[in-house]
């Protein structure tokens, strides 16, 4: 099985490229303040863990869990050991304990924070930070739910780990949990980098009773994967038939059961890294492509053909150098090409529609290279000196054309290709492959409960969710919402921290290190009417943004919104706040 490149199909429909900008409101935000009667267990990482993955794997990670079957319902786990939940009520809210860790775990320097994923309605998984998971019967969550949880499955795994993420199922009336772990090891084979890699552990298990028998809990299937970067997200499908990754490197299957996997060569999806064949551009309106020909070609031997939505590039007589489905429709009869220096074909394309900006030219094509409007400017700025008819084109040569320091957080890529994988269960190898490019990954959240977490990326200046569909190969990424101009509104925030949105897509939230949480709303109606001068139009909607100071100078350390309220954990308190009316 070879893996297929895939593009994320945006929904203009869900676009507004009208947007001006968030307009900051004063209006106050009524904010709880509860007082926990002992810390949160925050474990802050040791010497030994030095490295940038153990930053991104451990002393980032998000305390506060919420629970996505029961709304306003978040937990987390306190420093005795207590698994503590909270439900927001007409009466006080307090912290209510639903099961408390066994204190014999080993306090090892390597030990880890207590991790937490809610499996179902009425299942947890839980990991004590020392190597142990359990998997708790919890009974019906919530409010009116006063149930202790109870473990049906405790087991040492080997070194300490996080939970990712988990899921339930019925197979063959087997009841069958799949959970996901976490950890960052020692890799004596890791001799040029950090000296660790990462490596995600897929363990499956399931109820062994037989007739009459109690109800048995025992690992079914362990599977491995490893990679040398943190996944910025990772989920197993609800039924167990897959896993999605998305890491700024890639992952491949290692072990199941403790036995390796055979590698198979390398898939022919990675292309080697030559000269491109060809560069790109575009603007609002049109594509410019530049394809590499034989030094010589004429006219009459460039074999050139296109519709609306496909192109053929090449030389007659010989394979297609450039052949397959655009990226999107153009009108053949606005587009044109012609010779340039006699080795290079460049052609015109004219959008059908004007706007949207493409992110691949050929669907599935990686050999070609696009050139931003800022990179055209920086290359045709270290040539002037060769062009210009100025003897001195450059003068300031002591002075570098580009200077990374002044280039905005924005601007920047990542310096290893950023991939969004679907690996499937059966053949242990990627089904469907996404090139994140510059689309940054923003943030996770649970929309829907019966179905894979939701990815938030940047793509140009906006944010887009995008909800896995497993069970459609052919769309397997849905773009549900967008958040306008947040890819550039989080860039500028030096200090933050953690970002989340309402299940409902109404308002987008970030915060800092310390304190402060920014919240960016929906665009909505305006009560009174507002006039644009610089565009001599009327305004009808507006998009607020708020500030929240929290009374708090401790570090924030847990961040969930539910379509209501926004929860913001530190070491000592759970700060509630008020985000939207029912």
């Amino acid at each position: 099985m070879t893996a297929s490149n895939y593009s994320l199909k945006v929904n203009r429909d869900l676009l507004d490229p009208n947007f001006e900008s968030y307009r900051l409101s004063l209006d106050a935000i009524p904010t709880y303040n509860v007082e926990l009667d002992a810390a949160v267990e925050e474990v802050k990482l040791k010497d030994s863990h030095y490295t940038l993955e153990h930053m991104r794997a451990f002393g980032m990670y998000n305390y506060l869990h919420l629970d996505p079957w029961y709304e306003d319902s978040v937990l987390f786990v306190d420093c005795k050991g207590r698994v503590l939940s909270l439900t927001v009520t007409l009466v006080r809210p307090s912290p209510r304990e639903v099961y408390r860790l066994s204190d014999d775990s080993e306090r090892s320097d390597d030990r880890l924070c207590a991790s937490l994923s809610l499996t179902s309605a009425t299942w947890a998984a839980l990991s004590d930070g020392s190597g142990r998971l359990y998997l708790l019967r919890t009974g019906k969550r919530g409010d009116s739910s006063h149930s202790k949880w109870e473990p049906l499955f405790v087991e040492d795994l080997g070194e300490p780990f996080t939970v990712l993420h988990s899921v339930s199922h019925i197979q063959s009336a087997v009841h069958i949990m799949e959970v996901l772990l976490l950890r960052v090891q020692k890799d004596p084979t890791e001799t040029k980098g950090s000296g660790f890699s990462v490596s995600l552990e897929w363990i499956t298990v399931a109820n062994s009773a037989g007739h009459g028998q109690e109800k048995k809990y025992e690992v079914r299937k362990r599977r491995v994967l490893r990679g040398k970067s943190v996944p910025h997200y990772a989920a197993v499908e609800p039924k167990g038939k897959g896993l999605m990754v998305a890491s700024e490197k890639p992952f491949a299957f290692t072990h199941v059961d403790g036995h390796p996997v055979e590698q198979p060569e390398p898939e022919p999806m990675e292309v080697e890294k030559t000269d491109p064949i060809y560069f790109w551009q575009q603007t609002a309106k049109d594509i410019t492509v530049c394809v590499r020909m034989p030094e010589g070609i004429t006219k009459e031997e460039v074999r050139f053909r296109l519709t609306a939505n496909n192109m053929i590039i090449g030389v007659q007589g010989f394979p297609p150098l450039l052949e397959g489905q655009l990226f999107a429709s153009v009108d053949p009869e606005a587009s044109a090409w012609i010779i340039k220096n006699d080795k290079s074909l460049e052609v015109t394309l004219q959008k059908r529609s004007e706007g949207p900006l493409w992110s691949e030219l050929v669907m599935g094509d990686r050999r070609g290279q696009y050139v931003s409007d800022e990179q055209a400017a920086l290359i045709h700025e270290r040539l002037t000196h060769l062009t210009s008819e100025d003897l001195n084109g450059n003068g300031d040569r002591d002075k570098p054309p580009c200077n990374s320091q002044e280039l905005e957080d924005c601007d920047g890529f990542p310096e290893d290709s950023s991939s969004l994988t679907h690996f499937d269960e059966a053949s242990l190898k990627p089904t469907q492959v996404v090139n994140l490019g510059s689309h940054q990954y923003l943030f996770t959240v649970d929309v829907d409960p019966s179905e894979m977490p939701c990815l938030c990326l940047r793509h140009d200046v906006d944010a887009l969710v995008w909800q896995p569909r497993p069970e459609q190969p052919g769309n397997m990424w849905e773009h549900v919402a967008t958040f306008n101009a947040l890819g550039y509104v989080q860039a500028s925030k030096r200090d933050k921290k953690f970002a989340t949105c309402a299940p409902n897509f109404s308002y987008a939230s970030l915060c800092e290190c310390l304190r402060r949480a920014f919240i960016y709303r929906q665009p909505s109606p305006v009560e009174t009417v507002l006039f644009n001068r610089k565009q001599g139009r009327q305004v009808g909607q507006v998009a607020k943004q708020q500030v929240a100071s929290l009374d708090s100078d401790k570090p924030i350390l847990g961040f969930r919104a539910t379509n209501e309220r926004l929860y913001i954990l530190s070491s000592s308190n759970l700060f509630v706040l008020k985000v939207n009316n029912n």
